[in-house]
């Protein structure tokens, strides 16, 4: 569902998990303990949430990985063993950290060539509040069916949505919980996504029954996404016409805008469905924009730089801001390039590094082991699996991990009692695919946020199909809806 981390290739279901005997269920905890309690004491006690200044996430998920350390030499795990499996995790997120520079580098492109203000200003006149968010949670899961990525989709029309949603003064909070609603139910429906590949493969099911099977939890779900997103967009307060009018004749005097600057976009999305490499998608997105730049957007390079050529390197590499007569726009016309990036990689790399200690010492085993414990009944049996995803999300920072990790230690007891593996690989995509988002310094969670320039506090409440998910497949195995038996041969 993260889809394009695992453009490397790199065969994650076939990945050892790691047990270690000498390790007991508390000892696993208490780098978790520790890490959630630091995160805690900088959210609840630190102004600003700077602890160790602009990095204070970072390094909290640091020293939670030397907590874990400490543990694992306690218990006989060796220094190279540890610094093996960082590695490992480190190698997973190379092309995740290369997408991310490259996303930089095309919303920069994207802003100079006119593309995102040209997508803002056509959309300012079709989106209207009242249905803006549905539409929103619409387009970004067609965009995301149709690339099966919903990275790729918030790189995209996820970032437009915004823009223009900022443009009619709605909560970005809200419009990114549409965008990413609608984007991983998209990925998650895909069979081109990776995650809805990767499910299956470890329940033991075939792709075509999962998606079908998945679809019974899935559909309810989006559906209540719909209703609500429908009537917060028929109570928020709009800008009205004249605010509008004054956004477009701002946008027109300060754009060459034209219909033509959708070639970008298209471009891009074009690439993605013949399945080409989003790394190749992504570049040549930035190619074009440079292209069209140059074509449309004389005047707005002039007055970055000196030299064009200038600007460009600057909207690819590091900050750019285009002055309008409005404020709100001047908010909205600017990006940091690839600089922009680099919060968000710094945190993935340090997830990595505690996800990786905590997988070479066996916690992340010893943990999912003492969850499969507690599955004594059928929906005991659904909710160690439901908490096992979400607990990995936190822990290992990687949503194929919670894939992974669960699905094989899941899948001997979902036959024992009797139920098909696609109960399994539902639910490894209902509680691990979609819930990755929500958690700051997940992978997805760092992309998303990073990405749509909206902090996951602020759109983790209006992401409603995403932390549904996990609700919905616990109700339905709770009344035994839609729970399939295995059939004798």
């Amino acid at each position: 569902m993260q889809d394009d981390n695992n453009i490397s290739k790199i065969n994650i279901e076939d990945q050892n998990i790691i047990e270690n005997v000498e390790l007991n269920i508390w000892e696993a905890l208490v780098p978790v303990v520790i890490l959630m309690a630091m995160l805690a004491y900088n959210i609840f006690f630190v102004e600003d949430q700077e602890w160790f200044g602009a990095y204070t996430n970072q390094i909290i998920l640091l020293l939670g990985g030397v907590v874990a350390a400490v543990v694992g030499m306690f218990n006989k795990v060796s220094f190279r063993r540890m610094l093996t499996e960082i590695w490992e995790n480190l190698r997973s997120v190379f092309v995740p950290i290369m997408i991310l520079f490259l996303v930089g580098a095309l919303a920069g492109t994207w802003l100079v060539s006119g593309v995102i203000p040209a997508m803002v200003y056509y959309g300012l006149q079709v989106l209207s509040p009242e249905i803006f968010l549905p539409a929103s949670v619409i387009i970004a899961a067609i965009i995301s069916i149709a690339t099966g990525s919903s990275w790729t989709t918030s790189a995209t029309v996820g970032i437009a949505l915004v823009g223009i949603g900022t443009a009619l003064g709605i909560n970005p909070g809200m419009i990114a919980g549409a965008v990413i609603s609608g984007a991983y139910f998209g990925d998650k429906m895909s069979p081109l996504s990776d995650t809805t590949n990767l499910a299956p493969a470890m329940a033991g099911t075939d792709l075509f029954t999962h998606i079908k099977y998945m679809s019974f939890t899935t559909t309810p779900t989006i559906l209540v996404a719909l209703a609500v997103f429908s009537i917060i967009s028929m109570n928020i307060e709009t800008t009205g016409s004249a605010d509008i009018s004054v956004l477009l004749n701002t946008i027109d005097n300060t754009f060459q805008i034209s219909p033509y600057l959708f070639i970008v976009p298209a471009v891009v999305i074009a690439l993605i469905l013949v399945k080409t490499k989003p790394l190749f998608a992504l570049a040549a997105g930035v190619i074009t924009a440079i292209i069209f730049a140059f074509l449309f957007q004389s005047e707005i390079l002039s007055e970055i730089s000196e030299s064009k050529l200038g600007a460009i390197i600057n909207s690819v590499l590091t900050d750019t801001e285009i002055t309008t007569e409005n404020e709100k726009l001047n908010d909205l016309f600017s990006s940091g390039g690839m600089k922009g990036m680099l919060w968000t990689i710094y945190l993935i790399t340090c997830a990595m590094v505690f996800g990786g200690v905590m997988d070479a010492i066996g916690a992340l085993s010893r943990i999912t082991k003492a969850l499969l414990k507690l599955a004594a009944s059928t929906f005991g049996l659904f909710a160690s699996t439901v908490v096992s995803c979400l607990g990995l999300n936190v822990v290992a920072s990687d949503q194929y991990l919670a894939i992974v990790i669960p699905g094989k230690m899941f899948k001997n007891a979902f036959e024992d009692k009797g139920l098909a593996p696609e109960n399994l690989s539902r639910t490894l995509e209902d509680s691990g695919t979609v819930t990755s988002v929500l958690i700051p310094w997940n992978t997805c969670g760092a992309y998303q946020s990073g990405v749509l320039g909206v902090g996951v506090s602020e759109y983790f409440i209006y992401a409603i199909f995403n932390w549904l998910s996990p609700f919905t497949t616990l109700i339905f195995a709770a009344f035994s809806i839609k729970i399939r038996q295995l059939t004798a041969k």
